[in-house]
C-alpha cells in the first residue's frame, strides 16, 4: 500500500473531516447513483448546475427547483437583499431623523412626509430592482460566454417585482414603527433601522423565491406546449423549437394543440415583459407623489449615486461569495455570509443614524460643531472618550462577540453538519466580526463628517456605502477565516498522518 492510501485510509478512521486528494475527480460509488424517483429523473447535467444547487442547498432554498436550475438568480440575491441598506434603512433612518426633529409632530405635515418617500423608495427599488438583473446577468455572460433571452426576462421580472413589494412592505413596516416610537418615547434610531435590516433579508428573500418560481413554472408551460421530443434513450426533453415531428413507432403519441394551448403559451410568453412594463409605467405616478415634498426632490435628482455604487460594491460580495461556495475549503460559507454581512450592517446603520440625528439637532448642514471639526478623527477618539456618539460606538463594539455567539449556537443546533465545528474557526470568526465591525464604525465617523460638511444629508449619502461595504468586508473577511481553518486542518492533518506514510 503506497502512502497517499495509507493517509486516506488513516484519515477516514480518525474520524477527521477532511480527507487527502488525490487529484482526481471523486468516482462513484460501488452502490452506484443515488436512486431517484422516475418523475424526478433527468439527464446529466454540466457542473455549474451542481454548483449552483450546492449553493441554494446552504443558504436555504433547496425546496425552491428555481434556484438550482437558474443559477444567476444566486448572483441577484446580494444586490436586492443589499436593498434594505439602499432604501428601507435610509427610510427608517431619515424618518426616525424627521420624528428627532420634530417634523412629524404636526398630522399635516406628517402625511406629506410619509406620503413622499414611501413614493421615493418606490421609484429607487423600482429602477434599482431592473438595473440588479442586468448587473447579474453580465457577470454570467461573462463567466459563461452566453446569453439566454428567455432567463432576461425571468430575473427582471422576479427582481422588479421583488423591490418593488419589498420595498412597500418595509416601507409600511417602517412608517408604523417609527410613529409608534414616537409616541412612547423611544428612540426610532435604535429599532427603526435594525429592524429593517432584520426582515429585510426574510422578506426580500421570500418574495424571490416565490415569484422566481411562479414565472419559472409558466415559463415550463410555455415550453410544453411548444413541443416534445424523445431522445434515442428514451428520455423525453423539451423543446422551444416547436412540436417534434411524428414518427411511427416513437415512444410519444402525435402531438395535439389546440386553441386553448396555443392561448396559454402566448399568456406565459408575455406575462414576464408585462410585469416589468406594468411595474416601470407606475414610475411617473410615484415621481409625481415625491415631488411635493422640497428635500426629496433634491434625492430624486442627485442621490441616485449612492444607491447604485452601493450596490455595485455588493455585487463584488455576491461574486466571491460565488467563487468560493463550490470549493471544499468554504463549506459552509454561504450559511455564514448573511449573518456577517447582516450583524456589520444592523450596527452601522445604527451609529451613522444617530450621528447624523445629532448632526441636524445641534448644528447646520455644511457646518461641523467644533468638536467634529477633522475630518479624520483620531481612532481612540472615535471609541474611548466621554462624548455621546463614542459612548453609542463603544457599545455596538461590546455587542459584536454575544451576538454571532447567539447565532454561531443557533447554526451549529441547525446545520451543524455543514459548517466547520473547530475552535478555531470560532475564534477566527469572531475576529472577522470584530475587525468589520470596527473599520465600519470607523468610517461612519469619517464620512458622516465629510458629507455633513458637504451639506449632505448623511441618511441618505452614508448607508448606502456603509452597508455595501460590510457586505464586501465581511465576505471577504469570512472567506479568509474558512481558508485560514482550512490550511490549519490540513497542517495538522499532515502531522498527525505523517509517520503513516513512511515504512512499515
Amino acid at each position: 500500500m503506497d502512502g497517499t492510501e495509507t493517509r486516506q485510509r488513516r484519515a477516514g478512521e480518525l474520524g477527521l473531516r477532511y480527507t487527502l486528494s488525490t487529484g482526481r475527480l471523486p468516482r462513484a460509488s460501488e452502490d452506484g447513483p443515488l436512486s431517484v424517483p422516475e418523475s424526478q429523473r433527468v439527464s446529466p447535467k454540466p457542473l455549474g448546475t451542481e454548483l449552483s444547487r450546492e449553493t441554494a442547498l446552504s443558504i436555504g432554498l433547496q425546496h425552491w427547483p428555481v434556484f438550482m436550475e437558474v443559477k444567476d438568480l444566486l448572483t441577484l440575491v446580494p444586490p436586492l437583499v443589499g436593498l434594505k441598506g439602499n432604501l428601507e434603512m435610509t427610510l427608517a433612518s431619515r424618518l426616525s431623523t424627521a420624528a428627532n426633529t420634530g417634523q412629524m409632530d404636526d398630522p399635516r405635515e406628517q402625511h406629506g412626509v410619509i406620503s413622499s418617500n414611501l413614493a421615493l423608495i418606490q421609484v429607487q427599488a423600482t429602477v434599482v430592482g431592473f438595473l440588479a438583473p442586468l448587473a447579474a446577468l453580465l457577470l454570467g455572460a461573462l463567466s459563461t460566454g452566453e446569453l439566454d433571452f428567455e432567463k432576461v426576462k425571468l430575473l427582471c421580472a422576479s427582481s422588479v417585482i421583488t423591490a418593488f413589494l419589498a420595498a412597500f412592505a418595509l416601507g409600511m413596516l417602517m412608517v408604523c414603527i417609527v410613529i409608534g416610537a414616537r409616541k412612547l418615547g423611544v428612540n426610532p434610531d435604535n429599532i427603526a433601522t435594525p429592524i429593517a435590516a432584520s426582515l429585510g433579508d426574510l422578506i426580500t428573500l421570500s418574495i424571490l423565491a416565490f415569484f422566481s418560481s411562479f414565472f419559472y413554472k409558466h415559463k415550463a408551460e410555455q415550453q410544453s406546449t411548444s413541443g416534445l421530443e424523445c431522445s434515442d434513450t428514451g428520455t423525453v426533453s423539451v423543446s422551444a423549437l416547436g412540436p417534434a415531428p411524428y414518427h411511427p413507432g416513437s415512444c410519444l403519441p402525435p402531438p395535439i394543440f389546440n386553441s386553448m394551448g396555443d392561448s396559454q403559451s402566448s399568456y406565459s410568453r408575455y406575462l414576464t415583459p408585462l410585469v416589468c412594463i406594468g411595474l416601470m409605467a407606475l414610475t411617473p405616478v410615484w415621481v409625481l407623489i415625491a415631488r411635493k415634498n422640497p428635500p426629496i426632490v433634491k434625492i430624486l435628482k442627485f442621490g441616485w449615486f449612492p444607491i447604485i455604487l452601493a450596490m455595485v460594491i455588493s455585487s463584488f460580495g455576491g461574486l466571491i461569495l460565488n467563487k468560493t461556495i463550490s470549493k471544499e475549503q468554504y463549506k459552509g460559507m454561504a450559511i455564514f455570509t448573511p449573518i456577517i454581512c447582516g450583524v456589520g450592517g444592523n450596527l452601522v446603520a445604527i451609529q451613522t443614524s444617530r450621528i447624523s440625528t445629532y448632526l441636524h439637532m445641534w448644528s447646520t448642514p455644511g457646518v461641523l460643531p467644533l468638536w467634529m471639526k477633522k475630518f479624520w478623527p483620531n481612532p481612540c477618539s472615535t471609541f474611548c472618550t466621554s462624548e455621546i456618539n463614542s459612548m453609542s460606538a463603544r457599545v455596538l463594539l461590546f455587542l459584536v462577540i454575544p451576538g454571532h455567539l447567539i447565532f454561531l449556537y443557533v447554526i451549529y443546533l441547525v446545520e451543524g453538519h455543514l459548517v466547520p465545528n473547530s475552535k478555531t474557526f470560532v475564534v477566527f470568526y469572531l475576529l472577522a466580526g470584530l475587525i468589520q465591525v470596527t473599520i465600519l464604525l470607523y468610517l461612519a465617523e469619517v464620512m458622516v463628517r465629510l458629507t455633513w460638511h458637504q451639506a449632505l444629508d448623511p441618511d441618505n449619502h452614508c448607508i448606502p456605502y456603509l452597508t455595501g461595504l460590510g457586505d464586501l468586508l465581511g465576505t471577504g473577511l469570512l472567506a479568509l477565516c474558512f481558508l485560514i481553518s482550512w490550511l490549519l486542518s490540513e497542517a495538522e492533518l499532515d502531522g498527525i498522518l505523517e509517520p503513516a506514510s513512511g515504512p512499515p
